[in-house]
């Protein structure tokens, strides 16, 4: 099997060859993307999938009968059926396309927390939570008073588990990160789905680091809802994936109100549509839907699988390569185990400011994110206000780690 020329056979090389941008030169040298964990970069079928659309296929969904129209409907919801595949959902009412995660998990705050949250009411999140993970609750906590509890973290960067059972006594939802956009480290989502739902609450997942770099199967997590950007999976920004049972979307009211979300309006009140149009009011990113479905078939081409077992090779190489060269001039945050961490790298350097860092690296075209990586939290846990962070996807080689740290020696040289 093949997808625009890459076989399932793992093949960096011929992978790279699909990504415009990583194969691109600025002021004649090679672009080195070590910024995945932020935003991936598109492959050729997802530029090349919306740019068709747009040019011959372009129309509004869902509301027309002509037949441009419904070709788009179609593509539309093919990308939806295909969506729903890559996650193993029950079902194409599971998947709902929202702006962004971020859109998403304030669907679930607003939509189900203010159906079913009152005073006094427990949400479990963790230290490694994101901010769009954290602020929807803490707004939902100032307007309905709700209580947030906290689970901490080791010394080795994983989650404390050893009062889970405490922090959850008597809470309505457990919501946290599969993976940290931070450290890196990969969380026990299965365990925690079941400690949660043992404790009689719902389990929400934020997917958004795991989705594009590991198999995903939302049956066998045992989560209840769970939140994923195509545009970390190469696919585009602008349209994000909420996934719910259906029996808890079919019981949340509506999160937007406007066309789309509706079977009927009157002048004395109105019906919902039917899932998943419930909660997709308005016009939607439909081009952007599209590139998504192109993405996943993409993904599914190089295979899940093949793309987790890179990215530890690549992880385990990381890790021995900078801590060999550097010692202790470098300062890894996260799990030292390649099998327990994604490829996603935050650090210190020689005491060099994290953005003086990146900006002396850009010199180099080496391409990472420096701040607080909207985690300010767990920063301050960590004890840092900033870190670089290098993050590897896979399109990303051996050749790049080591670009990173031949310019890592070069602001050594400036500093």
């Amino acid at each position: 099997m093949t997808v625009a020329g890459v076989n399932t056979v793992f093949d960096p090389s011929a992978i790279r060859r699909e990504f415009p941008v990583v194969t691109s030169e600025i002021n004649g040298k090679p672009v080195v993307f070590l910024d995945s964990a932020n935003t991936s970069q598109k492959p050729n079928v997802v530029i090349d999938a919306m740019s068709t659309f747009m040019r011959e296929s372009y129309a509004p969904i869902n509301r027309s009968a002509y037949t441009l129209a419904a070709s788009a409907t179609q593509k539309y919801e093919d990308a939806r059926a295909a969506v729903a595949k890559f996650i193993n959902a029950n079902s194409t009412n599971e998947v709902v396309f929202t702006k962004n995660a971020t859109e998403a998990l304030n669907l679930i705050a607003y939509s189900w927390g203010r159906a079913n949250l009152q005073r006094g009411d427990v949400v479990v999140l963790t230290h490694m939570e994101h901010h769009a993970y954290i602020v929807p609750w803490q707004m939902l906590q100032q307007e309905r008073g709700i209580e947030l509890r906290w689970v901490p973290l080791t010394s080795d960067f994983q989650l404390d588990l050893s009062s889970l059972p405490t922090l959850l006594a008597g809470a309505k939802v457990f919501s946290f990160t599969s993976m940290s956009n931070v450290l890196g480290t990969i969380n026990p989502v299965e365990k925690l789905c079941a400690a949660a739902h043992g404790a009689g609450a719902l389990a929400i997942v934020d997917a958004c680091q795991s989705v594009p770099h590991a198999p995903t199967d939302v049956r066998a997590l045992g989560a209840d809802f769970a939140m994923f950007s195509s545009h970390k999976m190469c696919g585009p920004s602008g349209v994000g994936v909420l996934w719910g049972r259906e029996e808890l979307l079919e019981a949340m009211p509506p999160f937007l109100g406007g066309g789309n979300m509706i079977s009927e309006v009157r002048l004395d009140g109105f019906k919902c549509a039917e899932l998943p149009a419930k909660f997709e009011a308005g016009t939607p990113p439909i081009t952007e839907v599209v590139g998504l479905g192109a993405a996943v078939e993409f993904l599914n081409g190089v295979g899940m699988a093949n793309i987790r077992k890179h990215e530890i090779a690549m992880s385990n190489y990381v890790l021995e390569m900078l801590t060999s060269r550097f010692g202790d001039d470098i300062t890894i945050h996260g799990p030292r185990n390649p099998e327990l961490r994604g490829s996603t790298f935050s650090f210190a350097f020689r005491g060099i400011h994290p953005h003086d860092l990146s900006q002396v690296l850009d010199q180099s075209n080496v391409c990472v994110r420096a701040g607080h990586h909207c985690a300010k939290p767990l920063m301050k846990i960590i004890g840092a206000n900033a870190t670089a962070r290098a993050s590897f996807y896979l399109y990303n080689t051996t050749e790049d780690a080591d670009a990173l740290a031949d310019a890592l020696d070069s602001a050594s040289d400036i500093f």
